[in-house]
């Protein structure tokens, strides 16, 4: 861990976030010559915090041995530039697990994943991620989404728990529900948009206070996502509006034809301007060809954004 509390506090409230997908060979296993890359090039952009082996890089998918080596290979790649910020989940066991493999491989912090499976009720999930907070020295950020949303004081009392949770990430799009935690809350913790394709999100969440989103397209189209989220805190409401008509709205579309492709699509997009990563795992699959074809086209108009 190379970057203080308050450091990594200030990193995930303000200023926009990267998550890398995870490179594959053609066998399907990690390519760390190829992931070393991938970063080097993510972090010669204007990001504030790499969060690595997350939903955009398949957390679900990859192995202990994997995970380790992916944050290993991160936090030696970025070398103190940024902080990292890993995934942890599954189950409390497992993701005490993640933690402490992400905390021997200098991560600055995780990204606590919902459990696995199971409907959750609100005093099991605080004490899913208390017991998992209490189990690492490393920041945590809580993914309020799937089966593990919690309500306002539910997020208030793991708060009151936990020092070293600092904050919140959504991944539910509930703008009613977010407002309520961010006004119980308050500045005790940091907030950031984490729906897919956030940046459809991206005025509203403003508009309540979450100053910064999880950015998947990023992947592919780093210079508009700059563009975008500079534009986007200048309060520039008409490029804003050009962006999210000509490009993520079409994306949101081409996106909800099939489960999984808010991974699938960037992975391929990955591949289209030349940076590729390889396929998805299963259960994920990769897009059609008519699919790619029309992510092309909108690559092409990205660039003029």
């Amino acid at each position: 861990m190379k970057f203080s509390k308050e450091a990594v506090t200030n990193a995930i409230g303000d200023g926009l976030l990267s998550f890398p997908i995870t490179d594959f060979d053609s066998q399907g296993r990690f390519d760390e010559a190829s992931y070393r890359e991938r970063l080097e090039w993510f972090i010669s952009h204007e990001i504030s915090a790499v969060f690595v082996a997350g939903g955009t890089g398949e957390f679900f998918s990859l192995s202990l041995d994997e995970y380790r080596e992916i944050v290993r290979v991160a936090v030696e790649v970025i070398d103190g530039r940024l902080p990292v910020i890993a995934s942890a989940g599954l189950s409390v066991e497992a993701s005490v697990a993640f933690a402490k493999a992400a905390e021997e491989a200098g991560a600055d912090g995780i990204l606590l994943m919902p459990p696995y499976l199971t409907e959750c009720p609100q005093d099991g999930l605080v004490e899913y991620a208390r017991q998992v907070c209490d189990s690492t020295e490393l920041n945590v950020i809580y993914y309020n989404r799937g089966n593990g949303i919690m309500t306002a004081p539910s997020v208030q009392r793991l708060a009151d728990l936990c020092p070293n949770l600092i904050g919140l990430k959504d991944g539910k799009g509930d703008i009613q529900a977010l407002n309520k935690i961010i006004k119980t809350v308050g500045d005790r913790l940091s907030y950031i948009g984490g729906v897919p394709t956030a940046e459809i999100f991206a005025e509203a969440y403003l508009s309540i206070g979450v100053n910064t989103y999880s950015s998947a397209v990023f992947n592919f189209v780093p210079d508009m996502a700059v563009t975008f989220y500079k534009e986007l805190r200048k309060g520039n409401k008409d490029v804003v509006k050009q962006i999210t008509n000509d490009f993520f709205i079409p994306f949101v579309d081409l996106r909800d034809q099939k489960s999984g492709y808010a991974v699938s699509l960037i992975k391929a997009g990955a591949e289209i301007v030349g940076r590729p990563a390889g396929r998805v795992r299963a259960p994920l699959v990769m897009p059609t060809k008519d699919e790619c074809q029309q992510l092309e086209r909108l690559i092409e108009k990205a660039k003029s954004l």
